[in-house]
Protein backbone atom coordinates (compact mmCIF):
# COMPACT_ATOMS: atom_id res chain seq x y z
CA UNK A 1 0.00 0.00 0.00
CA UNK A 2 1.08 2.89 -0.82
CA UNK A 3 1.75 5.15 2.72
CA UNK A 4 1.62 8.98 2.47
CA UNK A 5 3.00 10.05 5.67
CA UNK A 6 2.40 8.57 9.49
CA UNK A 7 2.13 9.79 12.59
CA UNK A 8 1.99 8.60 15.64
CA UNK A 9 -1.16 6.34 15.49
CA UNK A 10 -2.46 6.96 11.92
CA UNK A 11 -0.93 6.10 8.69
CA UNK A 12 -2.59 8.45 5.59
CA UNK A 13 -2.31 6.49 2.27
CA UNK A 14 -4.10 5.84 -1.00
CA UNK A 15 -7.77 4.38 -1.13
CA UNK A 16 -8.09 0.79 -2.26
CA UNK A 17 -11.15 -1.07 -3.67
CA UNK A 18 -11.35 -2.63 -0.49
CA UNK A 19 -11.77 0.11 1.68
CA UNK A 20 -15.21 0.31 0.70
CA UNK A 21 -16.62 -0.90 3.73
CA UNK A 22 -15.21 1.90 5.93
CA UNK A 23 -15.77 4.44 3.85
CA UNK A 24 -19.48 3.03 4.06
CA UNK A 25 -19.55 3.77 7.71
CA UNK A 26 -17.94 7.56 7.19
CA UNK A 27 -20.15 8.67 3.58
CA UNK A 28 -23.66 6.74 4.34
CA UNK A 29 -24.24 8.74 8.09
CA UNK A 30 -26.17 12.00 7.36
CA UNK A 31 -24.58 13.51 10.23
CA UNK A 32 -20.85 13.09 9.10
CA UNK A 33 -21.58 14.28 5.67
CA UNK A 34 -23.93 17.33 6.85
CA UNK A 35 -21.59 19.63 5.31
CA UNK A 36 -20.21 18.17 2.70
CA UNK A 37 -20.62 19.31 -1.43
CA UNK A 38 -22.45 16.05 -2.05
CA UNK A 39 -25.32 14.08 -0.72
CA UNK A 40 -25.14 10.86 1.24
CA UNK A 41 -23.99 7.93 -0.05
CA UNK A 42 -26.30 4.69 -0.19
CA UNK A 43 -23.80 1.30 0.96
CA UNK A 44 -24.15 0.39 -2.56
CA UNK A 45 -22.56 3.33 -3.88
CA UNK A 46 -19.89 3.28 -1.45
CA UNK A 47 -18.31 0.53 -3.60
CA UNK A 48 -17.91 2.79 -6.68
CA UNK A 49 -16.69 5.24 -4.98
CA UNK A 50 -13.95 3.40 -3.12
CA UNK A 51 -13.44 1.99 -6.48
CA UNK A 52 -12.97 5.69 -7.60
CA UNK A 53 -10.84 7.00 -4.69
CA UNK A 54 -8.26 4.18 -5.07
CA UNK A 55 -7.66 5.98 -8.91
CA UNK A 56 -7.61 9.41 -7.91
CA UNK A 57 -4.82 11.19 -6.61
CA UNK A 58 -6.90 13.91 -4.44
CA UNK A 59 -8.33 11.31 -1.45
CA UNK A 60 -6.21 9.57 0.85
CA UNK A 61 -7.42 7.44 3.39
CA UNK A 62 -6.68 7.82 7.45
CA UNK A 63 -5.83 4.58 8.81
CA UNK A 64 -6.51 3.61 12.47
CA UNK A 65 -4.88 -0.23 13.23
CA UNK A 66 -6.35 -1.41 10.49
CA UNK A 67 -9.35 0.73 10.02
CA UNK A 68 -9.93 3.39 7.79
CA UNK A 69 -11.49 6.10 9.89
CA UNK A 70 -11.45 9.23 7.72
CA UNK A 71 -10.37 10.52 4.15
CA UNK A 72 -8.50 13.40 3.46
CA UNK A 73 -8.87 15.37 0.37
CA UNK A 74 -6.00 17.61 -1.03
CA UNK A 75 -6.75 19.40 -4.56
CA UNK A 76 -4.17 21.36 -6.84
CA UNK A 77 -5.51 24.60 -7.10
CA UNK A 78 -2.88 25.60 -9.69
CA UNK A 79 0.04 28.18 -8.60
CA UNK A 80 0.77 26.35 -5.73
CA UNK A 81 -2.13 26.27 -4.16
CA UNK A 82 -4.12 23.66 -2.65
CA UNK A 83 -7.19 23.03 -0.86
CA UNK A 84 -7.74 20.55 2.68
CA UNK A 85 -11.00 18.79 3.28
CA UNK A 86 -11.69 15.91 5.44
CA UNK A 87 -14.41 13.67 6.91
CA UNK A 88 -13.79 11.17 9.55
CA UNK A 89 -16.31 8.32 11.44
CA UNK A 90 -18.58 10.00 13.31
CA UNK A 91 -17.15 7.11 16.21
CA UNK A 92 -13.68 8.63 15.94
CA UNK A 93 -14.53 12.07 15.68
CA UNK A 94 -13.34 14.42 19.15
CA UNK A 95 -10.32 12.22 19.55
CA UNK A 96 -8.18 14.60 18.09
CA UNK A 97 -7.18 11.72 14.92
CA UNK A 98 -8.86 14.83 12.23
CA UNK A 99 -6.64 17.44 13.33
CA UNK A 100 -3.25 15.24 13.38
CA UNK A 101 -4.01 13.73 9.66
CA UNK A 102 -4.55 17.79 8.63
CA UNK A 103 -1.41 18.84 10.72
CA UNK A 104 0.42 15.86 8.87
CA UNK A 105 -0.62 16.60 5.09
CA UNK A 106 0.02 20.30 5.94
CA UNK A 107 3.77 19.02 7.06
CA UNK A 108 4.31 16.26 4.20
CA UNK A 109 2.95 19.10 1.52
CA UNK A 110 5.38 22.23 2.61
CA UNK A 111 8.13 19.48 3.33
CA UNK A 112 8.02 17.13 0.21
CA UNK A 113 5.85 18.43 -2.21
CA UNK A 114 6.38 22.22 -3.15
CA UNK A 115 3.53 23.33 -2.33
CA UNK A 116 3.39 27.19 -1.33
CA UNK A 117 -0.10 27.69 0.28
CA UNK A 118 -3.11 25.44 1.72
CA UNK A 119 -6.53 26.44 1.88
CA UNK A 120 -9.73 24.99 3.63
CA UNK A 121 -13.43 26.11 2.85
CA UNK A 122 -15.66 25.82 5.44
CA UNK A 123 -19.45 26.10 6.30
CA UNK A 124 -19.60 29.02 8.84
CA UNK A 125 -22.22 26.97 10.78
CA UNK A 126 -19.71 24.29 10.95
CA UNK A 127 -17.79 24.86 14.17
CA UNK A 128 -16.16 21.18 14.89
CA UNK A 129 -14.27 22.66 11.42
CA UNK A 130 -13.33 25.67 12.15
CA UNK A 131 -12.26 24.93 15.72
CA UNK A 132 -9.56 22.16 14.05
CA UNK A 133 -8.12 24.18 11.20
CA UNK A 134 -7.42 26.78 14.08
CA UNK A 135 -5.81 23.80 15.79
CA UNK A 136 -3.54 22.59 12.78
CA UNK A 137 -2.48 26.58 12.66
CA UNK A 138 -4.56 27.71 10.06
CA UNK A 139 -5.87 31.65 9.74
CA UNK A 140 -9.14 32.95 8.95
CA UNK A 141 -8.91 34.53 5.41
CA UNK A 142 -11.69 35.46 4.10
CA UNK A 143 -15.88 34.98 4.66
CA UNK A 144 -17.71 34.77 1.07
CA UNK A 145 -21.51 35.28 1.63
CA UNK A 146 -24.44 33.72 0.35
CA UNK A 147 -22.00 31.23 -1.77
CA UNK A 148 -23.24 27.84 -2.11
CA UNK A 149 -27.06 26.67 -1.33
CA UNK A 150 -28.07 24.47 1.60
CA UNK A 151 -28.68 21.12 0.94
CA UNK A 152 -32.44 21.23 2.80
CA UNK A 153 -33.51 24.32 1.11
CA UNK A 154 -31.98 25.70 -2.29
CA UNK A 155 -33.19 29.03 -1.39
CA UNK A 156 -31.14 29.62 1.43
CA UNK A 157 -27.40 30.39 0.62
CA UNK A 158 -24.80 29.41 3.24
CA UNK A 159 -21.86 31.57 4.15
CA UNK A 160 -18.42 29.78 4.00
CA UNK A 161 -15.14 30.65 5.61
CA UNK A 162 -11.47 30.45 3.92
CA UNK A 163 -8.78 29.42 6.35
CA UNK A 164 -5.40 29.04 5.06
CA UNK A 165 -1.79 28.66 5.56
CA UNK A 166 0.94 29.76 3.86
CA UNK A 167 4.36 27.92 3.79
CA UNK A 168 6.62 30.64 5.28
CA UNK A 169 4.06 30.33 7.84
CA UNK A 170 4.36 27.01 8.82
CA UNK A 171 6.87 26.10 11.54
Amino acid sequence: MDILFATERLKVRKFTPDDWEDLAEILTDKEVTYFEPYETFTREACVQEAENFSKSDEFFAVVLDKKVIGKLYFSDRKYGSYEIGYTFNGAYQGKGYACKSVKGMIAYAFENMGVRRIFAEIDTRNEKSVNLVKRAGMRLEAEHKELFPRKEDSSVYNDFYIYAILKREYK
